[in-house]
C-alpha cells in the first residue's frame, strides 16, 4: 500500500500547535522574589499578592494547580482539596528534613544475603536491638553479650558478656541499658565511654522475664512477661548513687506483658494473650485500656500514633496517643506473625517472624503501604528492628544485623 503524502493542511495545523504551545509558554507568568526574578507555568497568577508563595508551593511539589497552566487562586479549596494540601506538606517536610534527605540517600536498602552486604555478624540469637545515634546497640540472647556495631558502615566494635538471656536495649542518660530474662528480672547497664567489659548489674529484683524496656526522662521501665501461673507486670526502676537502684513492681490488672514505650507524656504497654494495649500513670496503674489484635508484641511511636504489631491475626493496630482512639487496623503487606515495629522519621518498618526474612514497610503520615521487602532471605527469620533515624538496623537469623 502508497504510503499517503503529508498534506500541507496537516503541516499547517502542526505549526499552529506549536505556535499556540510557545505561546503559552511565553505567557507563564513572572515575579520578583527576594530580588530574583521567579516564572511559574501557570498564567493567571501574575501581580498576585501571593506570587512568591504560590511559586514556592509550585517548586516543593505542595500543588501542581489546577491544570498545566492555571492556579485559579480565586478558587474555594474543599476539604479534601486541603486534605491533600496538607499531607503534602507533612511528607515533603519530613523528607527534605531527614537524615536521608541531607546525606542524599533515598533509596531503600535490601541486604544482599548472598554475599552478606548490609550485614554484621553479631552474638547468637540477637533480640531488640536500640540506637544511640552513633552505633547500634544489639542483645544477644543466646549469647549472654550485647554487641556494639558502628552505625555507618556496619563494623562490629565491641562485645560486652554480663547479662544473661538479654532481651531488649535502652539508650539513655548516655548509657546503655539492657533486660536480662530471668526470674527474678536483672537490668544491666553498659557505660559506652568505658573499655568493652562485663555489663553492670544494676537490679536483679525486677518483675519475672523482663522484655520490653522504656524511659520517661527520670525512670527507666520494663514490660515482664511472667508466666503461666505468675502475672506479668511493669518495673519502675530509679537512677540512684549506689547499686542496686530502687525497683517498684506493679502486677495489678496484667497478663503478660511485652512491648513497652513512651510517647513524651505516658507509658503504654502491650498484654499479649490479652490483645490490649494499656495507657500507665506515674505509679504504674492503667489508665486506659485499648483492645487491639491477637497477641500485640513490639510497637513503636511515630510522634502522634501508635503502631502495634499483632504477631497471631497478622494485623498492625494503629492508635492515636493523644486520645487512645483507634484510627486503622492494616492487613496485608506482607504480615506473616508481625513481631516488631520501628519509625525512621518517615516510615514505619514491621519484622514478621514467619515472613521468610520479609519486612513490611508504610509511609507514617497517611498509613500508606509501600510493600513488603526480603531482609534476611536464606538466613532465617527476621525478629526485631530499631532505627537510626537513617537507615532500620534488623536482628535475624542465628546471628546477624542487617541494615535496610
Amino acid at each position: 500500500m502508497r504510503r499517503q503524502p503529508v498534506t500541507r493542511l496537516f503541516l499547517l495545523f502542526l505549526a499552529i500547535a506549536v505556535a499556540i504551545t510557545a505561546s503559552v509558554r511565553l505567557k507563564a507568568d513572572s515575579g520578583t522574589c527576594n530580588g530574583v526574578l521567579v516564572t511559574v507555568p501557570f498564567t493567571d497568577v501574575s501581580g498576585n499578592a501571593f506570587f512568591c508563595q504560590i511559586a514556592g508551593a509550585f517548586f516543593s511539589g505542595l500543588t501542581n494547580g489546577t491544570s498545566a497552566t492555571t492556579y485559579d487562586p480565586g478558587s474555594v479549596v474543599t476539604r479534601d482539596q486541603m486534605a491533600a494540601f496538607t499531607t503534602r506538606t507533612l511528607d515533603q517536610s519530613l523528607k527534605r528534613g531527614s537524615r536521608r534527605g541531607a546525606l542524599n540517600q533515598w533509596w531503600t536498602t535490601t541486604p544482599h544475603i548472598d554475599i552478606d552486604l548490609g550485614t554484621t555478624i553479631v552474638g547468637t540469637f540477637p533480640f531488640v536491638p536500640q540506637s544511640d545515634g552513633a552505633d547500634i546497640w544489639v542483645p544477644n540472647f543466646g549469647s549472654n553479650n550485647v554487641s556494639r556495631v558502628r552505625a555507618s558502615d556496619g563494623k562490629l566494635l565491641d562485645t560486652w558478656p554480663g547479662p544473661t538471656e538479654p532481651i531488649a536495649a535502652l539508650c539513655a542518660m548516655g548509657r546503655v541499658f539492657v533486660t536480662s530474662q530471668t526470674n527474678p528480672g536483672s537490668l544491666y547497664m553498659i557505660d559506652p565511654a568505658q573499655p568493652a567489659g562485663t555489663a553492670t548489674l544494676v537490679a536483679n529484683n525486677l518483675g519475672i522475664f523482663p522484655q520490653g524496656i522504656a524511659f520517661d526522662g527520670n525512670r527507666i521501665w520494663t514490660a515482664n512477661f511472667g508466666t503461666a501461673v505468675l502475672a506479668g507486670s511493669v518495673s519502675i526502676v530509679t537512677p540512684g548513687a549506689s547499686l542496686p537502684w530502687s525497683v517498684t513492681t506493679v502486677s495489678t490488672g496484667f497478663t503478660q506483658l511485652q512491648g513497652i514505650l513512651y510517647d513524651g507524656n505516658n507509658i503504654w504497654v502491650t498484654d499479649s494473650p490479652a490483645g490490649k494495649l494499656f495507657k500507665l500513670g506515674s505509679n504504674g496503674a492503667i489508665l486506659q485500656t485499648i483492645t487491639v489484635g491477637t497477641f500485640p508484641e513490639f510497637l513503636t511511636f511515630d510522634g502522634t500514633n501508635i503502631w502495634v504489631p499483632n504477631a497471631l491475626n497478622d494485623t498492625i493496630t494503629v492508635v492515636r496517643a493523644s486520645t487512645g482512639t483507634i484510627l486503622a487496623t492494616l492487613t496485608g503487606n506482607g504480615l506473616i506473625r508481625p513481631h516488631s515495629a520501628a519509625f525512621d522519621g518517615e516510615r514505619i518498618l514491621v519484622t514478621n517472624i514467619n515472613g521468610g526474612g520479609v519486612v513490611s514497610l508504610w509511609k507514617a503520615s497517611d498509613l500508606t503501604p509501600l510493600g513488603s521487602f526480603p531482609a534476611m532471605t536464606g538466613s532465617g527469620p527476621v525478629t526485631a528492628v530499631c532505627s537510626d533515624g537513617l537507615y532500620f538496623w534488623i536482628t535475624g537469623g542465628s546471628n546477624k544485623l542487617a541494615r535496610f
